[in-house]
């Protein structure tokens, strides 16, 4: 039952470093979750922080779902992450740290039907980190050009 539902940050693997990553669950409401099956997300300006010993991720966006009544979600909402223990104080001890920084990078239905988002811990490239990837992109992008022919 897996879908091919596919929403990415595309901006995160441009704008940082991506050291780990970590697969959470997250705590929705039913109108989320139907948004969401309809590729209806956002999460590209998505960060996550921690509050009361409990990660979240702000600034996600959800578009309210088509269907729903009154009962409708706030699209930008703070929604919590559902990860264990373990995961959860070595993010936190990581994230502390200067220089690092947790971003969303993916979401996913999982094979039960539940909504997945896929998290990374991550260090901000500098400018000329920046260029680099740009050169790789772009002499990748010549390669296929050249072996198309």
């Amino acid at each position: 039952m897996a879908s091919d539902l596919n929403i990415k940050n595309k901006k995160a693997y441009f704008e940082y470093h991506i050291l780990e990553e970590f697969v959470a669950g997250i705590k929705l409401l039913g109108t989320e979750i139907k948004s969401i099956r309809e590729g209806k997300a956002n999460i590209n300006d998505a960060f996550c922080a921690f509050l009361n010993n409990q990660l979240y991720v702000r600034n996600m966006h959800i578009a309210e779902y088509s269907h729903g009544s009154f009962y409708n979600h706030e699209a930008k909402r703070d929604r919590v992450l559902l990860l264990n223990k373990k995961e959860l104080g070595k993010l936190k001890a990581k994230s502390e740290e200067k220089g690092f920084t947790i971003i969303p990078l993916k979401i996913f239905i999982s094979d039960r039907g539940f909504a997945k988002l896929v998290i990374g811990l991550a260090q901000g490239k500098k400018l000329f980190d920046k260029r680099e990837s740009i050169k790789e992109r772009d002499t990748k992008i010549e390669l296929q050009r050249v072996l198309k022919r």
